[in-house]
Formats: structure tokens, C-alpha cells, sequence
């Protein structure tokens, strides 16, 4: 009857997962999909307690409530203080926790085959069985220690990569002996010293695998490596044959892979290019011809001249947007404009920010109408029609040398076409580059001028100005 009971307990959670992903796929019902998930997990976490075969003692019980209360405490106030800036440092560390978890289990459970003698009754034990759990020891701690290190990067305190001498030749290496080493273990059936070198040696590939990234690489290198931990989960799934584990790491695992794809593709750039390039580590590597012309600034008062006389105004956020928390101010801008008939959209590129949805996200905290966040593909046609384009803290995905500049390192790269706009106009701190460490040929064009200034503080100003007209 338990049995039965846990069976269909797993069954709502896998259908609660399924739906919940499909609903995350529209940002109107993305909060909604991700309620109904976690109300599936919960389900499923319950049942597992609650039906489970065997009988647990009052000690036993403490522990796992204690865990899930500590766990629980923990994410639900990392969740509520964390600034949308450091939104995609959270969800690699959590992802990276994810992968720790899945390499923990393959150790415990390595321990369990070799103190109840299983390894000695069979000679060693059953091959889809050590399938199983070497994969997700590799693969968890693989995810786990290059999660670890794009946290580190992302916040600040490795800003650069590392790049050993004939560093691809090193990585691949090191690549094909922790598999190979893998290959060993499944075959000979291993034992607890072979067990935590291969851990050792899974966590040091990790830490090689990222190390050398670049941060504008970071959101896709996120993506990937959550794709990694949903492989290790499923692979969990198999060896304790638990449906809903199994469910939610395939999920996790493919959804993670096409968004790193989409990614790839969005950014014009093979995956491969993106392990092994070092892209958007800055330096002479990714520095691209000099760039020659003058720019020219606008003062406060003329652009809200040219705002308030517009028909059109196209509003592109970037990561600098974020990190001034203007979010709040922007949406300010965007109705006193509308009260003027003004029409107003943003324009989002899929890399933008430094996670995929960052700036859908960050918009939605101040309550923008999900109708006016249009993806690149929709918006760039409008260009041409538009009067006014405004850039917050956006910079290489407006770049037009990613059309016209073959030797610029992100040749190719579709971008927000924002130079066919009547006026461009680019609100920025400094002339400092971005992320990909080249200089932006639109703030050379004839037709873009500089609002420089913290987004906050600038957008604060032109909002006051228009007021007074």
C-alpha cells in the first residue's frame, strides 16, 4: 500500500515538473510554473519520508527535519537579500550545491556497497549499478567545482582568466583520464581510496574546465554546468529507481543543454569556441582595431527635449542597469512618457545580463507590463521607425562591429540593430568597454550621443526634467 502510495506521489511530482517548466517557457506564468514545481518537490520529498518501507527511529527522524528546516531557512533568506545583480552568483552557487550533493551521494552509497561486503560476494558489483554512481561522482563533482569557480568569477574576485601553457592540450588530458579512471573503477569495482582520487581528480577537471572562461562566457558556462547537474540527478534516478529523480534531473539536464545551445547560437559562437577561447577575458586577445572619431555627449535638459517630442522610444537594459538597481526610476520614465503618448518597449537580447532572463527579471521587479519586453528577433525590424533608442548599461550586444568588422571578437553575433534608429542615445558611467574588452563603434556614429552618469542617478535627473515640461 505504502508503496503504491509513493508511487503515485512520485507520479504528481514528475507531471507538477513537466508543467512547470512548459509554464516557465512565458514570463506571465513563469512565477506560477515554478510554484507548481516546487509544490510537486515538496510532494515528492514527503512521500519519500512519510511512505517510506522501512521504520525510522525518533533520532533519524530529528536529522531529516532538522536538515530540511536548516535547508529551507537558509534558501528562503539567501533568496529574499540577494540584489538582482547577484542573482546569477546565486544560482551558481546553489547549482554547484546541486553537483556537491550528486557526488555525495555516489560516495555514501560506494561506502554501503564495500561495508556490506557486496564488492566480495560478486567480485565486484553490478556494472550498471557502478555505472551509475561513478557518473554522478564525476559529473556532480565536475559541476560542483566549476560552479564554484564561475561564483568566484562572477563576483569579483577571480575577474580574470588563467590560461596555462598549452592549456587545451592540458585540459583535454585531464579530460580523458578522469574518464578513463572512471572506466577503471567501473571495470575493477574500485574501493574507497580509488573512490575519493577519482572525486579529487573529477574536482580539479572542474576547476581547469572553468578557470580559463572568460566573463562574458559566464551566463553560458552557468547553463552548462546546470546541465550537469541535472545529469548527475538523473543518473541518481537510476540508482536508487526513483521516478521523480529521475524526471527532474532529465529536465534539468535537457532544458539546461538547449538553453546553452540557444545561447551559443545567440552569441554566433560554437560551444567549443566557448570552453576553449577564453572569450571575453579582455587583454590583447580579444582587443580589436583601434577605433578612430570623436563622440559627443547631451545634456539632461536636451534629451528630455528629445523624449518628450518623440513618438517612439526604444528602452535597451543592460547588466548596467542592474548593478544601479534603476529599475525602479526606468519604469518612472516609461510612464510619464506614455501619459505623453509616447510608445514605449525595451528591447531584450538573449544574452543580456549575465544569466539568460536577467533583465526580464530585473524589469518585472518593477512591475513592467511583460507585453513591452520584446526579444531581438521582434524588435529589430522597429529600429527604422524608431525616434528615440535608450541604452542603460548595455554595451557589446549593440556593438555593430559584430556586422562589420570581421577581425572584432564577436564577429558574427546578432545584435540589437540599434544604429538604424533616428537618435541612439547611450547612458554609461565611463567609456570603459565591456565585457568582451573591445571598443563600441556606436558610440562613434554620428546619430548616438553619451548620457554619461550612474543609471539611477542620470535617469533620476531626466525624469525630474521632463516633470517640469
Amino acid at each position: 500500500m505504502k508503496h503504491s502510495l509513493l508511487e503515485i506521489c512520485y507520479l504528481i511530482g514528475s507531471v507538477t515538473f513537466i508543467l512547470g517548466l512548459k509554464m516557465m517557457g512565458n514570463a506571465k506564468s513563469a512565477r506560477k510554473g515554478n510554484m507548481i514545481g516546487a509544490v510537486g518537490m515538496t510532494i515528492a520529498i514527503l512521500g519519500t519520508i512519510v511512505l517510506h518501507e522501512g521504520e525510522y527511529n525518533a533520532i533519524t527522524l530529528g536529522l531529516i527535519f532538522g536538515a530540511i528546516a536548516l535547508g529551507t531557512v537558509i534558501g528562503w533568506m539567501t533568496a529574499k537579500k540577494v540584489q538582482m545583480t547577484k542573482m546569477p552568483e546565486l544560482v551558481s552557487i546553489f547549482n554547484g550545491m546541486g553537483g556537491a550533493c550528486a557526488a555525495l551521494i555516489s560516495l555514501i552509497e560506494l561506502g554501503h556497497l564495500y561495508h556490506h561486503g557486496n564488492v566480495n560476494e560478486y567480485m565486484h558489483p553490478p556494472v550498471g549499478m557502478m555505472i551509475a554512481i561513478v557518473a554522478g561522482l564525476i559529473i556532480g563533482s565536475i559541476s560542483f567545482s566549476g560552479s564554484i569557480i564561475a561564483f568566484l568569477k562572477l563576483n569579483g574576485t577571480m575577474n580574470k582568466p588563467v590560461r596555462l601553457p598549452a592549456y587545451n592540450i592540458i585540459n583535454t588530458l585531464v579530460m580523458v583520464g578522469v574518464f578513463g579512471f572512471g572506466g577503471y573503477f567501473v571495470y575493477s569495482g574500485g574501493d574507497m581510496m580509488l573512490a575519493y582520487a577519482l572525486f579529487g581528480a573529477a574536482i580539479i577537471y572542474g576547476i581547469l574546465f572553468t578557470v580559463p572562461i572568460g566573463g562574458a562566457d559566464m551566463p553560458v558556462v552557468i547553463s552548462l554546468l546546470n546541465s550537469f547537474t541535472g545529469l548527475a540527478a538523473a543518473f541518481g534516478g537510476f540508482l536508487y529507481d526513483n521516478k521523480v529523480m529521475l524526471t527532474g534531473g532529465i529536465l534539468v539536464g535537457s532544458a539546461g543543454t538547449l538553453l546553452t545551445l540557444v545561447m551559443c547560437k545567440a552569441m554566433n559562437r560554437p560551444l567549443s569556441n566557448v570552453i576553449f577561447g577564453a572569450f571575453g577575458g579582455g587583454g590583447a586577445a580579444a582587443a580589436g582595431p583601434d577605433v578612430k572619431g570623436t563622440i559627443k555627449d547631451i545634456q539632461v535638459s536636451d534629451l528630455a527635449v528629445l523624449m518628450n517630442y518623440s513618438k517612439k522610444v526604444v528602452i535597451v537594459p543592460g547588466y548596467g542597469l542592474a548593478v544601479a538597481q534603476a529599475q525602479h526610476i526606468i519604469k518612472e520614465l516609461e510612464n510619464l512618457l506614455e501619459e505623453r503618448g509616447v510608445e514605449v518597449k525595451y528591447a531584450i537580447h538573449p544574452v543580456a545580463g549575465r544569466m539568460p532572463g536577467h533583465m526580464n527579471v530585473l524589469l518585472a521587479e518593477s512591475n513592467v507590463s511583460y507585453d513591452k519586453l520584446v526579444e531581438m528577433d521582434e524588435i529589430n525590424p522597429e529600429f527604422e521607425q524608431t525616434d528615440v533608442v535608450l541604452i542603460v548599461g548595455a554595451n557589446d550586444v549593440v556593438n555593430p562591429a559584430a556586422k562589420t568588422d570581421p577581425s572584432s571578437p564577436i564577429y558574427g553575433m546578432p545584435i540589437l540593430e540599434v544604429d538604424k534608429a533616428k537618435n541612439v542615445i547611450v547612458n554609461k558611467r565611463s567609456m570603459n568597454a565591456g565585457y568582451a574588452g573591445i571598443d563600441n563603434l556606436l558610440f562613434y556614429d554620428p546619430k548616438c550621443s553619451m548620457f554619461f552618469g550612474d543609471a539611477k542617478k542620470a535617469l533620476t535627473e531626466l525624469v525630474a526634467e521632463l516633470k517640469t515640461m
